[in-house]
């Protein structure tokens, strides 16, 4: 069983803010940090924290940024067989974070748009695979490799984010499509239905998960529809606690849970992703998350 990964890999810059930055004010901070980010490094790392054996599948530039950007990936054991290295510039984000823990993040993809399919194989894709992906690469190569994972067997997740238009073949293709309120708005504008984890279910025949931050997530299968509590905690960095709690239900899901109680152990992560800075680098152990599960 394995959870294979493809998608994004930045070095995130984490400047700490009194404020976030209105359009056309300048805000001084006290510093800055470097930490390793990407909606799909910062997944494979949840993942494979979280006890998964995990490969990543994506491309970094031949630059000081690319160490950056990789190390929690090292660090956690992640496969990275199948990243490229290409001559673009590694992707990287600028991340403002305010003192409440809320964030404002400009990304440039660089590396990320030369991201093929074709660096899968065919042999990583059968019936003991979860798939997740995102869409900070090319949703061209996200469509083709749900098409081709589909067709090999394995379980395919995508977190639509930060909102693409996947054509819907891909999307009626997926076994499981994770949106956070935002994405899910996009997504029932172009398919005509409520945003709800049930609209959206209806519209696109597939398993939809809504994730709702502080207000939990739910979601809707053909078994109906299970609503999941946030855990509430005091934020310092909410940055990649979404990639977190997406890493954390395909690890979940890969050691065999149902949806609903991966959904929970999801948002255990999550809430232990939020009380500490950066993205990456804030996801927590598989034990971490369940000494904290086991006390509430």
């Amino acid at each position: 069983m394995t959870v294979l990964v493809f998608g994004s890999v930045n070095a995130d810059l984490v400047f700490a803010v009194p404020d976030l930055p209105a359009p056309g004010v300048t805000v001084l901070g006290e510093g800055v940090r470097s930490f390793p980010g990407g909606k799909g490094a910062n997944q494979a790392v949840a993942a494979a924290r979280d006890g998964a054996a995990t490969l990543f599948a994506g491309c970094v530039g031949r630059d000081a940024f690319a160490e950056v950007a990789t190390a929690a990936l090292h660090d956690s054991g992640v496969d990275l067989s199948r990243l490229a290295v290409v001559e673009a510039p590694t992707g990287c984000a600028s991340i403002c974070v305010d003192p409440a823990g809320r964030n404002q993040i400009a990304v440039a993809a660089g590396a990320n748009l030369a991201a093929r399919a074709a660096q899968v194989e065919e042999a990583a894709l059968g019936p003991g695979a979860v798939v997740l992906t995102q869409m900070e690469v090319p949703a061209t190569e996200v469509a083709a490799l749900v098409h081709r994972a589909k067709s090999r067997g394995a379980r395919v997740v995508l977190n639509l984010a930060p909102p693409g238009e996947l054509p819907l073949g891909a999307l009626r293709a997926l076994d499981l499509v994770i949106v956070n309120e935002h994405e899910g708005a996009g997504l029932a504008g172009r398919l005509g239905c409520a945003a709800d984890a049930s609209g959206l279910r209806g519209a696109l025949g597939v398993d939809v998960a809504v994730t709702r931050g502080e207000a939990g997530a739910e979601a809707a299968t053909a078994d109906g529809l299970a609503i999941v509590p946030a855990f509430p905690v005091t934020p310092v960095d909410t940055t990649g606690a979404g990639d977190c709690w997406c890493g954390v239900l395909a690890a979940s899901l890969d050691r065999g849970l149902p949806l609903e109680a991966a959904m929970r152990r999801a948002s255990a992560a999550a809430a232990i992703a939020c009380t500490r800075p950066g993205a990456a680098a804030s996801m927590p152990a598989a034990a971490e998350t369940e000494a904290f599960l086991a006390t509430r």
